[in-house]
């Protein structure tokens, strides 16, 4: 199948965009995802002057931006226009208010950012997460139901699969809205205070990539795919385990070759 292979630029979220962009081309990708944040090398302050030199040095190591994780705050969407970056990433957090009022306040926000979207030209796209937030894709998609096409799904295998759900049933259902497909991979351990989610490499967790690229090639889908270079052993270089998690993703990908 076709797709452009991206990163999650988290573990070196430090670095300036020529290097960033040399490290990961270097590893074998041709696109980014970049952080936002106030741990960052751009920051949601600074993004407006910073993002779009950050980009440019990014795209001169062959290295194409497909989104930033950040917030939905002007200044953002005003940064990624000017960079040619196409999505902001977030998640849907629950407060202590509860599940249902949480949504309410997502789906407000998500409301709020809609013109800016229009203004900007800028895509929104959710993620599940496990834990304190919207944890499935189905709850993602209800709570995007009825907004522009503008807002999209962030489809993520480790977090399906932590949901206890199965790529050849969510991503068939999401991708009318699906915007990028993340791979990652996780089990759980016990530890002292019980269970625990363990992030690993491709073939060692409860996340099927090969059923992934299968039900991707029955849709037909060719946009990016980003592994997040999450791992919680930190034992092994980081590099080392994406390596290793690319080269299975593309034989992965090329046993389900896009149709037509």
């Amino acid at each position: 199948m076709s797709c452009l292979w991206s990163v999650f630029t988290k573990p070196w979220a430090a670095l300036p965009g020529a290097e960033l962009g040399r490290l990961i081309a270097g590893i074998g990708f041709g696109g980014a995802e970049v952080p936002v944040r106030d741990t960052a090398y751009v920051t949601p302050s600074n993004a407006e002057a910073e993002l779009p030199k950050f980009t440019a040095q990014l795209r001169a190591e062959g290295i194409e931006p497909i989104s930033v994780a950040s917030d939905l705050s002007e200044p953002v969407f005003a940064a990624c226009a000017e960079a040619g970056v196409p999505m902001i990433r977030i998640m849907a957090d629950l407060g202590p208010d509860g599940y249902a009022a949480s949504v309410r306040h997502n789906r407000e926000l998500l409301e709020q950012a809609a013109v800016l979207t229009q203004r900007y030209d800028v895509q929104v796209g959710v993620q599940p997460h496990h834990g304190r937030y919207v944890s499935s894709t189905l709850g993602v998609l209800q709570l995007l139901d009825g907004l522009p096409e503008q807002f999209k799904l962030v489809w993520d295998a480790a977090h399906d699969a932590l949901a206890g759900d199965q790529p050849a049933v969510t991503l068939p259902l999401g991708a009318d809205r699906l915007g990028i497909v993340n791979l990652k991979n996780v089990h759980y351990v016990r530890g002292d205070a019980g269970w625990k989610t363990n992030f690993v490499e491709a073939e060692d967790g409860l996340s099927d990539w090969p059923a992934v690229f299968a039900a991707l090639q029955q849709l037909g889908y060719d946009g990016p795919i980003c592994l997040t270079a999450q791992y919680s052993d930190a034992g092994v270089p980081v590099e080392e385990r994406l390596a290793r998690d690319l080269r299975f993703a593309v034989t992965s990908a090329a046993q389900h070759p896009s149709r037509g």
